[in-house]
């Protein structure tokens, strides 16, 4: 199981995204949070509010879970971390498991 990272510029984008991987059995939960990004972009210091998305999926859905956000995603490059979940509570990645498709 990952856990997969990006960020998105406004709330519609992000429920967009999240919806879609969850309805698509891409990503058993997306969890949207609001942030602000400060960040180095074409060479100037940039300050930006944004809505970050903890994906949680199959390492095996990454590809997909990639191509689906940079379909839906406006930013030139999105952000798309992903991050290997080492362990946690069995019950839940179970679940993580029962809600994700391959």
């Amino acid at each position: 199981m990952i856990l997969i990272i990006t960020s998105c510029g406004s709330r519609e984008e992000a429920e967009l995204i999240a919806t879609a991987l969850v309805e698509a059995s891409l990503a058993a939960c997306v969890q949207i949070l609001p942030a602000t990004s400060v960040y180095r972009w074409k060479g100037k210091v940039e300050r930006s509010e944004e809505y970050v998305l903890h994906i949680k999926t199959r390492d095996a859905l990454a590809e997909r879970v990639e191509a689906t956000v940079c379909e839906l995603h406006s930013y030139e490059l999105p952000e798309l971390l992903m991050i290997t979940i080492a362990g946690g509570s069995a019950d839940y990645i179970d679940w993580m498991r029962s809600a994700t498709t391959i």
